[in-house]
This record gives structure tokens, sequence and C-alpha cells, in this order.
């Protein structure tokens, strides 16, 4: 699936405008990273109530199947507060807002959180004929809706976006015209999830990921100045410069002299910066992004592992099996053989 935020080629060209520079990086990630999802749940509750929602979400059809996934609720009307059950800091959260837990960790959420939690899985109503599966619940008080949706992706090629998130965090998505636009998305997509018509799935999977988008645009915009992660150098007018570079061209064979010649820096002052931003030299980043491509093209082409080794510039299968396995754990053999089984197994929201 590819998702991309387009920007004119002049644009994409000006060191001066750092997030677009970036987000032609954070284009290139969502679009090799294949992430699939849906909006499948319609929440609505009334003051008082708390409930609490499991990692897993075992009792979903929707969600089981599959681990990596990121959830996240979008606030249409009312207000509520939220925290995970380990602990931390408690949010509040209004209309506009989204709520993201980008490794599904269980959390609370509620009008008061200090209530005896229900567990929100057994509140969910089946699906009614072109609706979201439905919950209403609460004493009967103050209003709270919220659609819910998910995104699932596999944690050894998402970690440098998910990495660098909170594990609970609020998105004012706002009220101007991105969120109108967004709002009536959700609205038209509401009929999708359980609808018999063709397309439905992939209606509610560009939705759930234009969402989580949005959420990852707004975000970045919110970083304070001495943030530091993958999610933070896209913002960096010359970091962003950099990933843009390596993501529109990762064949070639770049030198970091010739990085910071193009983003208009030193090589020692690019090194520092990049590492300081993103955790690892540019070149350990290039290798990586590398690798990842690889995965993604392991498991969507019926190329050989040769072919694959070559273009990941790799002079032999054994190397490139000895990279692929410190950097993902596995085999290419192996990691393509589990994309088919996922595939096959996959369950469709419903």
């Amino acid at each position: 699936m590819r998702v991309l935020i387009e920007t004119p080629a002049s644009l994409r060209e000006t060191p001066e405008l750092p997030i677009i520079a970036g987000m032609d990086a954070l284009s290139d990630a969502l679009r090799v990273l294949r992430l699939t999802g849906a909006v499948f749940l319609d929440a609505e509750f009334t003051a008082p109530w708390c409930v609490v929602s499991q990692s897993g979400h075992k009792a979903s059809p929707v969600l089981s199947g599959g681990s990596n996934i990121v959830f996240f609720h979008v606030l249409t009307e009312g207000r509520c507060k939220a925290r995970l059950v380990t602990g931390g800091e408690t949010l509040e959260f209004a209309a506009g807002d989204l709520v993201m837990l980008p490794r599904d960790d269980t959390h609370l959420l509620g009008s008061d959180l200090h209530l005896a939690p229900t567990l929100a899985d057994t509140l969910v109503q089946p699906a009614a004929d072109g609706e979201l599966m439905r919950i209403e619940h609460g004493g009967g008080g103050e209003k709270t809706r919220f659609i819910c949706g998910f995104l699932r992706c596999d944690e050894r090629l998402c970690g440098p976006m998910l990495e660098t998130l909170p594990r609970l965090l609020r998105v004012p998505l706002g009220a101007g015209p991105a969120t109108a636009w967004l709002t009536s998305l959700l609205n038209a997509g509401t009929r999708e999830t359980s609808a018999p018509r063709p397309g439905g799935e992939t209606v509610l999977a560009k939705l759930s990921e234009l969402l989580f988008v949005e959420a990852l645009r707004r975000y970045i915009e919110l970083l304070p100045e001495q943030q530091t992660g993958w999610l933070a150098g896209l913002r960096d007018r010359f970091v962003g410069r950099a990933l843009a570079l390596m993501h529109e061209r990762p064949e070639r064979d770049w030198t970091v002299e010739e990085l910071a010649a193009a983003v208009g820096l030193s090589r020692s002052a690019l090194a520092q910066r990049f590492t300081d931003f993103i955790g690892q030299p540019p070149m350990q980043y290039l290798t990586r992004w590398r690798l990842t491509i690889a995965a993604q093209r392991l498991r969507s082409e019926t190329a050989s592992l040769g072919r694959i080794a070559e273009d990941s510039g790799y002079d032999s299968e054994a190397a490139f099996n000895r990279a692929f396995k410190r950097a993902l754990g596995t085999t290419p053999a192996a990691w393509r053989r589990g994309g088919r089984a996922g595939h096959s197994s996959r369950v469709a929201p419903h």
C-alpha cells in the first residue's frame, strides 16, 4: 500500500523546508512497511464509566491472529481520561483528539479512572449489516463517543518509527480543514467494515493508515526542539534531507561525504548530527534501510534471493543472509515463508 504525501519537486529540493524533505522519507517508510489495519468499532459511553482495553484483544475476531498492533481511538464527541494499567501519567482527551497506543498496551479509559473497570471486549456488540461493531455502556450522564481502529506492523521493520513514540499519547487533530476531511472519511467509512462490497477491506485499511499518517505529522510538528529520534530527525533541516536522499536512492553507493555535501554540512558535522538524532551513523542506517526494503520484497515479489541480495548491495547470498539475520533475527528464506503463511491465515475485518 503506498501512502504518498505529495509535494512539488521544487519544494523537495529546498533544504530550508525540513519537514517537507523529511516527509518524503516518512512516505517511503510507510510504503515499504506495508501497514494493514481497519477502522472497526464505534463506541459510545455515558458518565460515569471506566473500561479496560486489553492488549491483544483476543475477544475481537478483527484483531485476532496478529501481533505488533498500533491501536487508536478518535474522539468525535465528549471527553475522557486514559492511562496505562502499568501506571504513568493520566492524560485527558476531548473531541478532536486521537488517542494512540503504538504498542497496544493494556489501558484504562473512562470519565473516572478510579471506578472498577469493565473489560471492554465483553461490551462489544456484533456488527449489524452495514455498520461497525458497537459498544454502548455507562451510567446515563455526559456522552463520550469515539471510533476505534488499528494497524498491524512488524516491529522488526517499524522499530525506528515506533520506538520514539510514548506508549500512550494524545494527538490533537484540531478543527481545521484536514480534520474535517478525516471526519468525513470516518463517517463514510463506517459502513465498510462489514458491508459485503468489493474493496471494503482496502477502504478501511487506507482510512486507518490515513489517520495514522495524520497523527504522525501532527506529533512531529509538536515535538520540542531538543527531541531526538527518527521522527524528530525528519523535521531537522539536515538529517531530514539526508534521510530523504537515502530513501529516494537506496541503491546508490552513498558515502557520508556525498550526503554531507548534498545537505550543506561537513562530513563530521552530518555524522554527529545524524547519530544524535537517529541513534546510529548514516551508513549503518542505510544498511538497515536496504534490508528493510529487501524484507518487503521477499514477501511481495517472486524475485530470487540472489537477485534481492544483489539489489541490496551484497556480493553473495551468504553475506546477505548473515546481514539479514543480524538485523531481523531470521534468514531471508524463513522470512519469506513466514510472510506467505501470515497472508494465508489473515483474518479479514467483518
